[in-house]
């Protein structure tokens, strides 16, 4: 991070983490995305996916399924 990419990928980033930790991290990538770093993330934690009031991307089989502004999705 000390290098401010414009653009940060996160492959799972809270996979196998209790959620606090789990939230641990989400709550740095936020903090990292408010100074302007775009972050995209995949993930199956629909906790995350709900509650980070961010766009939502959802792919099936490659295709996309779902595009979101401000999460709350409902699965």
């Amino acid at each position: 991070m000390a290098l401010s990419p414009e653009i940060l990928l996160a492959d799972e980033p809270t996979g196998n983490l209790d959620p606090a930790a789990s939230w641990d991290i989400m709550n740095r990538l936020l903090e990292i995305n408010k100074k302007g770093t775009t972050i995209i993330m995949a993930t199956h934690n629909f906790d995350i996916v709900k509650n980070i009031q961010k766009r939502i991307i959802a792919l099936d089989k490659g295709h996309l399924v779902k595009d979101e502004k401000g999460g709350r999705s409902k699965k």
